[in-house]
């Protein structure tokens, strides 16, 4: 029996003595993975982040979660190499233990896109989706058949791949996809703007007492989750032939979906102003006021489901590989070696950054939590 186990799908070609089957991901193939892979559905979330906390805050805050992305994946990657570790599930039991290991690999999940598709409610108000807008509401367009036949036939084909660079070219398509929806709202938002017929965006958040600095905390968890893509890291980097260019990789990837991230913010925060819902997907069922609005309407919405769609392999392949991690447990157990840290190579500084990042994540959560339910009670009392 290996002391050792190997990952679930092979890293190269040469490893497995087969020839001429797999020569290496490419880098751009991989800046795409990993790309669609950040750039998810909670794009849709950060304009009213934005528009809790300013627009100065707000940019800034995502530059910050983007560096701190940046550094943890970095000790992540550093780790894993000294220590040969293929996997991100192996990484946590190596850490944490085999409890660990399964609390992660449990809370790999995922989310979907029958909001888009097939309409959604929020605050009382529903928003028709697309098919829903183009032919009224029916049995064929209803959540449940449209989330059914995107499973079988867009899911089910992209998830049978054996490599995540297999899944280079819809990933591509995925970020370009991402752009349009960036083009279409900062087009619209600058014509609005030189028509005067745009609000301009508050630059700092409105304090008028200790239950708004509470509230700011709410935004913080969705510019974190913005930036989750660790779990398919360990993935991209084994595709790799050159293993060393997973670090200019990670920053390219940051660097592209920060840009999205912040023009995303400016100019869907520019455009709706204070009227920003919680999903600004939201926003474009109602007239924007321009020529054709209907027709870019229809176009950003379809953009964006179709980015969806093509973001949902990526993550089913990390809930394949979890699930298997899961079921058919391969790690090295903690009672074969019981050290935390085993490698030797993390610094003190990564060690402070680590549980600054750690500490941070607990309070603002905790505090976000304890904002959404103080608001819960003040609207309880004033029904």
């Amino acid at each position: 029996m290996q002391d050792e186990t190997t990952p679930l799908l092979p890293i190269k070609a040469e490893e497995e003595d087969t020839i001429n089957e797999f020569n290496g991901a490419s880098f751009s193939g991989a800046v795409f993975n990993l790309s669609t892979t950040i750039v998810g559905a909670g794009i849709m979330a950060l304009p009213a982040s934005i528009k809790m906390l300013g627009l100065i805050p707000g940019i800034l805050m995502i530059i910050l979660v983007a560096l701190l992305t940046e550094a943890s994946i970095d000790m992540l990657v550093r780790c894993s190499h000294q220590g040969k570790i293929t996997s991100y599930g192996w990484l946590m039991g190596e850490t944490f233990g085999d409890w660990g290991r399964i609390a992660l690999q449990a809370s790999v999940v995922i989310n979907n896109v029958g909001d888009v598709l097939s309409g959604t409610s929020t605050t009382g108000v529903h928003h028709s989706g697309i098919f829903e807008g183009w032919f009224g509401p029916h049995m064929w367009n209803s959540r449940p058949i449209v989330l059914l036949a995107t499973t079988l036939v867009v899911f089910a084909p992209l998830v049978s791949f054996k490599r995540l660079d297999s899944l280079s070219y819809t990933s591509a398509l995925s970020v370009a996809l991402a752009v349009v929806f960036v083009v279409i709202t900062a087009g619209v938002a600058i014509v609005r703007l030189i028509e005067g017929s745009v609000e301009m965006p508050k630059l700092f958040p409105e304090i008028d007492g200790i239950n708004s600095v509470w509230k700011l905390f709410t935004a913080v968890p969705v510019l974190v989750t913005a930036y989750i893509c660790h779990y398919n890291v360990h993935s991209i980097d084994n595709e790799l032939e050159d293993r060393t260019q997973i670090k200019p990789i990670v920053q390219t990837s940051l660097g592209l979906c920060s840009s999205v991230y912040i023009a995303t913010s400016f100019f869907a925060y520019l455009l709706f102003g204070e009227a920003t819902l919680s999903d600004v997907l939201a926003n474009f069922d109602s007239d924007l006021r321009i020529p054709f609005s209907s027709v870019f309407n229809d176009i950003v919405r379809v953009s964006y489901v179709v980015h969806v769609m093509l973001v949902f392999p990526i993550v089913f392949f990390a809930l394949r590989l979890n699930l298997d991690g899961l079921l058919f447990p391969t790690s090295r157990h903690i009672s074969r070696d019981n050290r935390r840290d085993p490698y030797d190579v993390a610094t003190k500084r990564d060690k402070v950054l680590a549980v600054t990042m750690i500490v941070l994540a607990v309070v603002s959560n905790a505090v976000a939590l304890y904002s959404d339910a103080l608001n819960i009670f003040y609207r309880k009392q004033e029904a």
